[in-house]
């Protein structure tokens, strides 16, 4: 398969190129004008966690977490 393939070609051939990347497992290009601007490849099993297992302690400490908002703290957030 080719490493390389033009947004033109990915939008008529897409479902076809995602089942040989499933299939293969070797990453596809996608270029445009020549350029390289995208990477689609396969995402491996291990690698894949619920999205919020990211976050989980980040937060350190929050006082008071039902306090209202200054208003000077509210129109820096605008």
């Amino acid at each position: 398969m080719e490493t390389e393939i033009s947004k033109s070609k990915f939008k008529a051939h897409a479902l076809e190129i995602f089942r040989r990347i499933e299939s293969s497992g070797s990453p596809v290009i996608i270029t445009d004008h020549g350029r390289p601007s995208l990477i689609i490849q396969r995402v491996c099993a291990g690698r894949v966690s619920h999205p919020l297992e990211r976050l989980k302690g980040s937060v350190l400490h929050y006082d008071t977490p039902f306090d209202s908002v200054a208003e000077e703290d509210w129109e820096a957030l605008r």
